[in-house]
């Protein structure tokens, strides 16, 4: 991988002191500015070739197209939601998080949310406050014996799933690309979304916002799920549809939900954080003194990775990837996914292959093992390819997400 010049970096939000810290003793000037408009950052980022968000900063269109040298957003956190992904990447510029910094912090609030629901924390302590002693209106569940649906089985949802089973709950979940096999190493029975939503007690959702997760819990959903059933969102807001979660709530089709996260932050309606049977947040998911330490140290280590030419780790924008490598590397990343497009259409089912060796020669080629790799399977089965894969170029990881083999490269 060939080193990115990065000599000035805006930090936008309070990120913790490492990251500063850091990139400076790598020779790299920081500037910190915070609580800035959307048009006093289009005015300052002109000089700079990175900026460091976490969520309040919106890195819109406007934002990147205002650049000048921009080369690299680096998202302090889990998610790049406020990041127009797709602009970064026609102008060039790479986008990466730190998709396991917060990943405890995430977990153990989700756990938090659920415990506070089976038995009414905050209501009864606001109770005490005011004066009360009232046992009966606060009367709970238990959560041994009960079954708790995780949609979304990532990083997050495999740490919620250990520690929710230490309570004595059944796991079950549904996840589009970790395979059940793998999920049934942690305690987690996968099964469709159809099949999870009449059996659960609670359910916790830890999936991106994206088209196909929005609104995935609606009116639809909560009607074919228990009465009374209770929801978390530590995730993003808008993956729980927040109308329908209001009508569920009022009818008691859903007797409970903590929300951490909302559409609109800070919400302007007040409906569901007013609600009696709502426990709610100001998106405290990765606030803690340890995920932000973490963050910060991750996404600055990333950044000096980077620069040096070590390695990039975090990137979400495949298409970008192949510019962090030598002039000469290009055409041949590029072969790579142009081989795998040929195989699928030589094929017409979905696992039209169980085993692949592909056969380089010379010594350029030999540095290319892990890129070339991805880029075919990119070709081939897009579908299947995560984030994860992308950002850490291992076969390993892939071999982790439903690969039986990772495509071997031999080179002569």
């Amino acid at each position: 991988m060939a080193p990115i010049s990065i000599k000035r970096i805006l930090i936008s939000e309070s990120v913790d002191p490492c990251c500063k810290k850091i990139l400076q003793e790598n020779g790299i000037q920081v500037t910190e500015k915070q609580n800035m408009s959307k048009d006093d950052l289009i005015a300052e980022i002109k000089d700079y070739d990175g900026l460091v968000v976490r969520s309040a900063t919106k890195v819109t269109a406007d934002v990147i197209n205002a650049t000048g040298n921009l080369q690299i957003i680096g998202r302090a956190g889990t998610g790049v939601d406020n990041v127009d992904v797709d602009t970064a990447t026609k102008k060039g510029i790479i986008v990466m998080n730190t998709p396991s910094g917060n990943t405890i912090s995430a977990a153990e609030l989700t756990c938090t949310l659920l415990m506070s629901l089976s038995r009414h924390v905050p209501q009864a302590a606001m109770s005490m406050k005011a004066g009360n002693w009232d046992r009966k209106k606060f009367m709970g569940a238990e959560m041994y014996g009960k079954i708790l649906g995780i949609v979304g089985l990532g990083r997050i949802g495999k740490e919620v799933a250990t520690r929710m089973q230490s309570f004595g709950m059944k796991t079950i979940g549904y996840d589009p690309i970790t395979p059940p096999e793998v999920t049934a190493t942690w305690g987690v029975d996968q099964m469709s979304l159809e099949q999870l939503w009449p059996q659960c007690d609670y359910i916790t959702v830890h999936t991106p916002l994206m088209p196909s997760t929005a609104g995935l819990l609606n009116d639809t959903s909560f009607a074919k799920c228990k009465k009374g059933v209770k929801v978390v969102n530590c995730a993003r807001g808008g993956i729980i549809d927040e109308d329908a979660l209001l009508r569920a709530l009022e009818s008691g089709q859903c007797g409970g939900a903590g929300l951490d996260v909302f559409v609109e932050e800070p919400p302007k309606n007040r409906a569901l954080v007013n609600h009696p049977n709502v426990i709610s947040c100001p998106h405290l998911g990765a606030s803690t003194k340890e995920a932000q330490a973490r963050c910060g140290q991750d996404i600055a280590l990333q950044i000096v990775d980077m620069v040096m030419g070590k390695g990039l780790v975090g990137a979400v924008n495949a298409q970008v990837l192949a510019s962090t490598f030598s002039p000469g590397s290009h055409q041949w990343i590029k072969l790579g996914e142009a081989v795998g497009v040929v195989l699928k259409s030589c094929t017409t089912s979905k696992q039209p292959f169980s085993q692949v060796q592909i056969t380089t020669q010379g010594k350029h080629c030999k540095a290319l093992d892990c890129p070339y790799i991805l880029q075919f399977l990119v070709g081939a089965e897009p579908q299947r390819v995560p984030t994860a894969c992308l950002s850490h170029w291992q076969p390993a990881v892939l071999k982790g997400h439903g690969f039986s083999s990772a495509p071997a490269l031999r080179n002569r």
